[in-house]
């Protein structure tokens, strides 16, 4: 997996905060349980994939149900006894909790993914983000930004009716 880092000088905008602030919980299951008791785990979290970490927290891969039912079921392996570890795919796409919102979100688009763990720079597990909290979080901001042209002091608000008066030559004549 690429790894980006942060740039500190972007300033305060919205696409160099980081990801801290919209960051989600992450379930996750332990690289040493059975194929059975993380398949369980997933069913009952109504879930289709999860985050794998071991006894210190530290993200190792993810498991999917789709590819623990064909390889275990598939070659007859018993799911009671078979390590949920020998079926964890290792190369995932992650971000690092001090990444910006707009580095995490090249790295899901980069991978077609729609969620993504978040780590700390030890590889510490400390959540997940997903594309719709970035969505949430930009329309939040574009609802929260100013306007880029307000319209001048002088503007008519409400109102489109021409002037009738001229200012110019004769104060009093009627504009045609």
């Amino acid at each position: 997996m690429e790894e980006i880092e942060s740039n500190p000088s972007w300033g305060a905008n919205f696409e160099a905060r980081t990801i801290k602030d919209i960051i989600e919980p992450a379930n996750s299951i332990f690289n040493w349980v059975s194929v059975k008791a993380a398949l369980d785990e997933m069913q009952a979290r109504a879930i289709d994939s999860s985050p794998v970490i071991d006894q210190r927290g530290e993200f190792l891969g993810t498991v999917s149900k789709n590819k623990m039912n064909r390889n275990v079921g598939g070659f007859g392996h018993d799911p009671t006894t078979e390590p949920v570890e020998a079926h964890m795919e290792r190369n995932n796409p992650y971000c690092f909790e001090d990444q910006t919102v707009a580095e995490a979100e090249q790295i899901m688009l980069n991978a077609k993914f729609a969620e993504v763990p978040v780590v700390t720079r030890e590889k510490l597990l400390v959540g997940a983000i997903n594309i719709e909290a970035l969505g949430q979080a930009k329309r939040r901001k574009k609802r929260l930004e100013p306007l880029k042209n307000p319209a001048p002091e002088s503007a008519t608000i409400g109102c489109s009716i021409p002037l009738r008066y001229s200012t110019t030559n004769n104060n009093d004549s009627l504009k045609s």
